[in-house]
């Protein structure tokens, strides 16, 4: 092999880029010394541009194509070099093939929430996250700004940097949307694009554009979202009045499927009134005046319910049945004490009168039984 073919075989002349990364921007052929034969071909796939720089000096650009490698179709490395001895010889030039396709699927996060002034919730901190794609529109403004000789420029490199950007836009323009913190859900993709020409505007000088910008959720601090929770509960709810209505009333329909708690008429009614107490109480807090019961209808009034009869037992005899004022006659003439067993319908067992609420006003001025003869009496007794 003679030494001009040793020569032949050192020079490139097929100049090309398969990206199989898929996060690459900007990746420089590998030339390591090796020269540029005249007539090489150059190939630029679909979504890609190749840069030629000689010197240090940026020269042409070329498009998506297959190009032959001659003095007509590089004019401006043609003025660089100078071609002393003529473009029939080898030449040196590095070579960046620079992706411009859309690079999809980048995200983007606040790491720290951004406070935002809200006209009806006040001061509220919130999170966002979300989607966006970058594209090279000026490959020789990308390579002078940010790459450099860099030989493999991939998307995380700038990926810190565009984070940064965004969180810094992204509170201005919440602001300037002027809507309220919980209709940002409605608003997201408004909010978006105005982000999106905002950012392109910033990167602008380094020949890169956002084509598509996508603000998938904005969330609140955990205790705000709570409060929110608990305000559309109230909402749910209504009118507090009819509630606590409603309320009471499925509490007198417990109380009848339990005859022994159904018997104890006037612990029922005390927790009727508590729970009507609170629901008062409820709704002045929160500023909502209760219904006013509505007049009643003119007429008679109505029946007054009839009492059930009491039965009492006497020396292990029943007797009765009687009134609430028959009983009291043997309250006070002694046959009915506070031990003597009573049942009225809706009690579930016979009870001692004295542990019956309904009968205690009954032994209220009972006097109690005389202490046995002779023991002590008087404030020094026992």
């Amino acid at each position: 092999m003679s030494f001009m073919e040793k020569l032949r075989g050192q020079l490139i002349d097929i100049i090309e880029f398969l990206d199989e990364s898929r996060d690459t921007i900007v990746w420089r052929f590998p030339r390591q010394g090796n020269e540029i034969k005249n007539q090489a071909k150059l190939v630029v796939r679909e979504g890609q541009s190749a840069v030629f720089v000689s010197e240090g000096r940026l020269a042409d650009v070329f498009g998506p194509g297959t190009y032959t490698l001659e003095t007509k179709n590089l004019p401006i490395l043609s003025t660089i070099q100078g071609w002393k001895y003529g473009f029939d010889s080898p030449f040196k030039a590095e070579v960046y093939f620079v992706a411009t396709r859309q690079l999809t699927d980048l995200t983007w996060g606040t790491q720290n929430p951004v406070i935002l002034r809200d006209p009806e919730l006040g001061a509220v901190r919130i999170r966002a996250f979300g989607t966006y794609a970058l594209q090279v529109v000026d490959p020789s403004a990308l390579l002078r700004q940010l790459v450099g000789t860099d030989p493999q420029f991939r998307t995380d490199e700038i990926g810190d940097y565009f984070r940064r950007l965004v969180v810094g836009r992204l509170g201005p323009a919440l602001a300037e949307a002027g809507v309220a913190a919980i209709d940002l859900a409605a608003n997201q993709r408004e909010i978006a694009t105005q982000l999106a020409g905002q950012l392109s505007e910033d990167l602008s000088e380094y020949g890169i554009t956002v084509p598509r910008f996508v603000l998938e959720n904005v969330s609140f601090p955990p205790e705000v979202e709570a409060a929110l929770d608990k305000r559309t509960q109230m909402a749910v709810v209504g009118n507090l009045d009819q509630y606590t209505k409603f309320q009471a009333a499925n509490a007198i329909e417990t109380a009848a499927a339990n005859p022994g708690g159904a018997g104890d008429g006037m612990g029922l009614g005390a927790g009727m009134g508590l729970g009507a107490a609170m629901g008062q109480r409820l709704a002045q807090s929160l500023g909502t005046t209760a219904a006013q019961p509505a007049p009643a209808p003119t007429g008679p009034p109505p029946l007054p319910a009839v009492e059930s009869p009491w039965y009492w037992a006497v020396g292990g005899t029943q007797s009765g049945p009687g009134t609430t004022a028959d009983l009291a006659g043997r309250v006070r003439s002694g046959e009915v004490t506070r031990e003597s067993l009573v049942w009225q319908q809706g009690m579930a067992a016979w009870t001692a009168a004295g542990e019956v609420p309904a009968l205690a006003p009954l032994f209220a001025a009972t006097p109690p039984p005389l202490p046995p003869t002779g023991a002590p009496t008087g404030p020094l007794a026992g």
